[in-house]
């Protein structure tokens, strides 16, 4: 039994219109799992074993979400946007940063005995970047602060991560680091075969916020296609008893008609035995309670 908890930067549920490219391009991952048309007219579901709902990314404060503030808050189970009265990203702001480095779930899981993981890897050059300007995201804060080991080169190459565009095209061909070329289907499959040997297994998709602030359909289909992929295998392949998680933490992408985020609610989907246990989530403030929860 574990948890597979996908985080998608920057999708949020959006009016069935042209300027969403969730409207104009279907995909088959997410309407599955939302039993519709992806859009803010979809109703929710609650059963045990398959959970969609709208939760709330604001938390209480005006202006428009932030990936720092958003992020951590989903992370670490506390209002970080509140804590320092207002929203913040895309990094972490220095008044909350403690919450990452103390209280994010990757410490939790680890408190309870059992062994978190974060499948993303890294380039060499963002390791030399990250360290000369001490500028860590919320995710890649967390892993270190938990003393966690963050992925490069050598677990792309033995197949225990992944890059962040899942398909490993841009470190092959922008950075010139030798590694294969996979599908979206290979990487579902390198996730899977890695979820047993863990609690908790988080992979996060930040291409879908660059492609919101791009404004471009064609980059929101070039980041979607994979993604769309990627989770119809694992949908469809996952153990019964392991527990998909999927969530954002602000919307963009599902409106190109603004370069900026939104203030839409975001999707909650769990799909697994267990997923009842997430019917008392209202906003990003609830997930990390949610998830312990369960592998309690």
């Amino acid at each position: 039994m574990a948890v597979l908890f996908v985080f998608i930067d920057g999708v949020g549920l959006g009016n069935a219109g042209e300027e969403n490219p969730f409207y104009s391009q279907r995909y088959d991952s997410f309407e599955v799992l939302i039993g519709a048309p992806f859009d803010n007219q979809a109703q929710s579901i609650t059963t045990s074993n398959h959970l969609f709902k709208p939760i709330d990314a604001n938390l209480g404060v005006e202006g428009l979400p932030q990936s720092g503030t958003g992020q951590t808050s989903l992370f670490t189970g506390h209002n970080a946007s509140k804590k320092i009265g207002k929203h913040f990203g895309p990094y972490p702001h220095s008044g909350i940063k403690p919450l990452l480095q103390s209280k994010s779930i990757f410490h939790g899981v680890k408190e309870m005995g059992k062994k978190p993981y974060f499948m993303n890897a890294y380039p060499p050059i963002f390791f030399a970047h990250a360290k000369r300007r001490n500028r860590w995201s919320c995710t890649t804060l967390m892993t270190k602060s938990a003393d966690m080991r963050l992925n490069s080169t050598k677990e792309i190459l033995s197949e225990k991560a992944l890059t962040a565009e899942i398909v490993q095209n841009a470190w092959r061909e922008r950075l010139d680091i030798d590694i294969p070329k996979i599908t979206a289907v290979d990487a579902a499959k390198r996730v899977l075969n890695i979820l047993p040997d863990y609690d908790l297994l988080l992979y996060e998709y930040y291409l879908t916020d660059k492609a919101g602030h791009s404004q471009r359909p064609e980059d929101a289909g070039r980041v979607l296609k994979p993604l769309d992929e990627f989770l119809m295998h694992i949908i469809e392949h996952k153990r019964s008893e392991d527990l998909l998680v999927i969530s954002s933490d602000h919307g963009n992408l599902e409106d190109l008609s603004t370069k900026t985020h939104t203030r839409n609610k975001v999707p909650l989907f769990v799909f697994g035995e267990g997923a009842d246990i997430f019917n008392c989530v209202d906003s990003l403030i609830d997930i990390k309670g949610s998830i312990l929860r369960f592998l309690e």
